[in-house]
């Protein structure tokens, strides 16, 4: 199945080129097939669980756009080095969560609407081969996998909006990820993880309750192997959810104040 991606995607040289132009050095940059998710600690060494902690840190808004983030103090957060902190904050500047500017440290991304434009243009037609792949090879443990995912999205509905918006993107990387491609799986990674920044940057206020509905429909389409109308709700969903993010953005954010990471850092202290 490896194999027959492979070959599509050089066959699809626009696609190709999208990727490129879209996610330049990023792509280039491989640090192995697996993703990371929240909760899954144990699998990661100390720079994967900073860099995991940053992640969920700026996708939930505790880290606004624009808030500078020193290696020293981040060091002295996660009870870690600098060259450990760096490791972690080179690899969410690959993903675009970070801006490294030289001479100056590491900051909180802030994508512009343009590149957000790009980037849903991009992940549309991504996603649209990870349902392609999966639903030829769905099994029972995927569909138990990717129900639970939703049922965690489900308990977290009536909470912080930023919180949903990052369980809504791991759920499209978990889709990826039982792809079992690492083209994949890198692809939608890196897309995904920008695609929701732009959400907690720039998306209006609205109910979490439509993108589980549509997420419970795709899972559907892909349990009765109905790859056209999962490809159909998939496109569907995205669309939806690219109408909500291109709007108005916010301020930018503070430009230091790490005292919003400490549950964050605080965990993966406790992971020592």
């Amino acid at each position: 199945m490896k194999c027959q991606f492979r070959a599509s995607l050089r066959n699809d040289a626009q696609l190709a080129l999208q990727v490129t132009l879209i996610l330049g050095k990023s792509l280039r940059i491989w640090f192995g097939g697996r993703v990371s998710f929240s909760g899954h600690a144990d699998f990661m060494n100390r720079s994967e669980q900073i860099c995991a902690a940053l992640r969920t840190a700026i996708l939930e808004r505790a880290l606004l756009p624009g808030m500078k983030l020193p290696e020293d103090s981040l060091g002295e957060r996660f009870g870690s080095s600098r060259t450990i902190v760096r490791q972690a904050l080179e690899r969410l500047a690959a993903e675009g969560l970070v801006e490294l500017r030289r001479n100056r440290g590491a900051v909180v991304a802030t994508p512009s609407l343009e590149e957000a434009r790009d980037l849903f243009d991009l992940r549309s037609q991504i996603e649209d081969l990870v349902v392609s792949r999966l639903v030829a090879k769905l099994s029972k443990s995927d569909l138990e996998a990717l129900n639970a995912h939703v049922a965690k999205e489900i308990e977290a509905e009536n909470g912080p909006e930023p919180v949903s918006i990052r369980l809504a993107t791991e759920f499209h990387i978990l889709m990826a990820r039982l792809t079992e491609s690492p083209v994949l799986i890198r692809y939608v990674e890196d897309v995904g993880y920008r695609c929701g920044l732009t959400l907690a940057l720039y998306s209006r206020p609205h109910s979490t309750d439509c993108g589980i509905q549509e997420h419970r429909e795709i899972i559907e389409a892909l349990s009765n192997k109905d790859e056209a109308r999962a490809r159909d709700l998939m496109r569907h969903h995205l669309g939806a959810v690219a109408d909500r993010a291109l709007i108005k953005p916010e301020k930018e954010g503070r430009s230091l104040y790490l005292d919003a990471l400490e549950p964050y850092a605080r965990a993966v202290r406790e992971e020592k």
